[in-house]
């Protein structure tokens, strides 16, 4: 990121904005980002999904009234003005008449005349005022009509200049907090440099941390007077991601994919607001359906992933994100680790054990991730199975084996078990894992032995093109685990799902079991860790979906993205349900994925109105004889009309309307705060 300001123009983004057509918040009319505009913005406080910049909460009495069109509201007012007029006149002649005739007094005084007079007006102004303001909705042609004339003579700007200058100016500083801590020299250099919101966000986080403790505060000015704006950057001195087109509030951590829209089935509050995610909803985690082609990737994968690396730039968050090589979700540039199995140019490997310290728990996630869904049922002899290798491997060489190593082992290749008996016994472990040897030696000439089946699996990995891409050794390239997700890291895993499809389904379930199992295990969960699967079908087993309700308390949240419930075994889908609080339905879903999304958003009660028409038999002859000379006439029935109206129990969104009656750049989408609070269904504009 240059520090001369220049590079603040291309945050402009193709998303209607809040405060400036066609600019995003904090950017000015030139182009260059105003930061104390976005900075001190109002934020007002609202429910899950509304992207607070900008955001005006609504009044429902006020968004009620505002049903009936200008001419009769106007037309109402002005009839129940002159009705409220005649009465006043009428009502006030008529009350005086009345006090005359029961209690006046003769010869009363001057002032008596004039009391009882003007008594008697405010008293019956009071009625006529408060019963036909009511019914002629006075204070709704207040509201509209008058305020708005008013507010032109006399302006909010006026108000403040004429009132307390030095407070406003005091709220228009976004270094007020440095100014008034002790940092009013760092507060002073920042004023003359090129911030934008990553430096922001990342700078007042570490001033937040520096305020726990005084002995901080010189380090911290220190820090900011040697390097200005870019004080306290990311491991890998970014200050920006190049290409970003999203519209985000890093303050909040929200990205806003999209506009609620204006129907009766969206609750009010939400209506016509800006619709955003942020780590509070991402917390509970995401399930996107949809086929291809209906944008989930570039609607929802790729602006996730964005916002996710612009947070860890601001020090807030670490994320990963997972999807075939040629997915959509952003350059190579916007991450610190891409992992490229198949790819030679690839820097990084992938640790097959995610840096497990217990190598039962490494060996048993890693035979979970082997095994296809269709032998889930052998997945307990699998993990033993594994087990017995992988724990003497561990115990002999001090670290785990490599692919070739532990399909060799697996097999049961004399060899490779020799060396790993002589290897244990140098290191006086033999007696420790010799039952372990041994059991995996019986094992191997059954015709159910699991090993057998675990080593035709690994020989998918042992290709050419993935050499040194699983090494533990050293030899290879350096491999990432997943125990580093309590720092700021983007990482990107680029599946080789065209070349090798079925190494790239274990893959991404490996990864993404592994990123369960680390994020609910980190000692600090200050940073939200974020994960973004781009195709989950694969992905996700049981112990991936149970590890989806631990990380609501672990500061974790993912976004699974499905083209349809039938890639996943029917035992998982329910249970997956259940583990999401955040659930996204795309236009063209299947019937059957519909009835899963419409039973899990439930019903609600809804007024259902019904007429009914039956032929009228009222009345005399004369009426009878009548309604014979209109049918012969004009050959229709007189009828009589009945109306019926009762509350009933109807679906939010039947699995026929989200079938078919979703209009194409939309979503249906329900969310779910770590809070606890809930938003029901919401019907999202999700295009620009």
């Amino acid at each position: 990121m240059a520090q001369d300001g220049s590079h603040h123009g291309e945050r402009t983004t193709t998303r209607p904005p809040t405060p400036l057509p066609h600019q995003r918040p904090g950017t000015a009319a030139d182009g260059s980002f105003d930061l104390p505009g976005w900075a001190c913005a109002p934020r007002p406080e609202a429910e899950p999904g509304v992207y607070r910049i900008g955001y005006r909460p609504i009044d429902p009495e006020r968004a009620e009234a505002a049903k009936v069109a200008t001419w009769p509201l106007l037309l109402r007012a002005g009839l129940n003005a002159v009705v409220a007029w005649l009465a006043f006149v009428y009502g006030t002649q008529l009350m005086l008449h009345l006090i005359v005739m029961t209690v006046w007094v003769e010869h009363p005084s001057g002032t008596l005349v004039t009391v009882v007079g003007l008594s008697v007006n405010l008293v019956v102004a009071a009625a006529v005022i408060t019963v036909f303001g009511r019914m002629g909705r006075w204070p709704e042609v207040w509201r509209r009509y008058a305020v708005p004339l008013l507010s032109r003579t006399v302006t909010e700007e006026e108000r403040v200049a004429e009132g307390a200058p030095a407070e406003a100016a005091r709220e228009r500083d976004p270094w007020d907090g440095l100014r008034h801590g002790g940092a009013a020299e760092a507060a002073a250099l920042l004023d003359a440099e090129a911030v934008g919101d990553v430096d922001y966000v990342r700078i007042r986080r570490a001033w937040e941390s520096a305020q726990a403790d005084p002995v901080f505060v010189p380090a911290f000015t220190e820090q900011v007077a040697a390097r200005g704006a870019a004080a306290f950057s990311h491991p890998s001195e970014a200050r920006e991601l190049p290409g970003r087109v999203e519209q985000h509030d890093l303050l909040l951590g929200q990205v806003r994919l999209g506009t609620a829209q204006d129907v009766p089935k969206n609750p009010l509050s939400h209506r016509s607001a800006g619709f955003a995610l942020d780590p509070a909803v991402l917390g509970t985690s995401v399930l996107a359906v949809g086929p291809a082609g209906t944008g989930k990737t570039t609607r929802l994968a790729r602006p996730v992933a964005e916002a996710l690396c612009l947070q860890a730039l601001a020090g807030t968050a670490c994320a990963v994100v997972v999807g075939a090589a040629d997915a959509d979700l952003g350059p190579d540039a916007w991450y610190d680790v891409v992992i490229a199995p198949g790819d030679p140019s690839s820097v990084y490997g992938l640790d097959l054990y995610g840096a497990a310290q217990d190598p039962d728990e490494a060996a048993a996630r890693l035979a979970e991730a082997l095994l296809p869904d269709e032998l889930t049922a052998r997945a307990e002899n699998a993990r033993t199975a594994l087990q017995q290798v992988v724990g003497p491997f561990h115990a002999a060489y001090t670290r785990y084996p490599g692919v070739r190593e532990l399909r060799a082992l697996l097999g049961g290749e004399p060899d490779a078990l020799a060396a790993l008996v002589k290897a244990l016994g140098t290191a006086g472990r033999l007696a420790l894992h010799e039952r372990d040897l041994e059991f995996r030696e019986r094992q191997r000439d059954r015709a159910d032995d699991p090993g057998a089946l675990l080593a035709d699996r690994l020989a998918l990995l042992d290709r050419p093109a993935f050499e040194g891409a699983f090494a533990t050794d050293g030899t290879g390239r350096p491999p990432f685990a997943m125990r580093v997700l309590d720092h700021p890291l983007r990482v990107r895993v680029k599946l080789p799902e065209r070349s090798h499809p079925e190494a790239a389904r274990m893959l991404s379930r490996l990864v993404v079991g592994q990123f369960v199992q680390a994020a609910g295990a980190r000692e600090d969960r200050s940073l939200f860790a974020g994960l973004v699967v781009d195709d989950a079908s694969a992905a996700l087993d049981g112990t991936a979906v149970r590890g989806l309700q631990r990380m609501r308390g672990a500061n974790a949240g993912a976004v699974l993205l499905l083209r349809s419930l039938v890639d996943l075994p029917e035992a998982l889908r329910a249970p997956l349900f259940g583990a999401v609080g955040c659930r996204m339905a795309f236009p063209g879903i299947a019937p059957w994925d519909g009835r899963l999304f419409s039973e899990a958003w439930g019903t609600h009660l809804v007024q259902e109105t019904a007429v009914t028409h039956t032929p009228d038999t009222s009345g005399g002859v004369i009426r009878r004889a009548g309604r014979v000379g209109r049918k012969a006439l004009s050959g229709t029935t007189a009828q009589t009309e009945s109306v019926t109206t009762r509350d009933v129990e109807r679906l939010r969104w039947s699995p026929s309307d989200l079938a078919h009656a979703l209009p194409a750049g939309h979503a249906v989408v329900s969310l779910t705060a770590v809070s606890g609070e809930q938003v029901p269904p919401l019907l999202v504009d999700l295009r620009g």
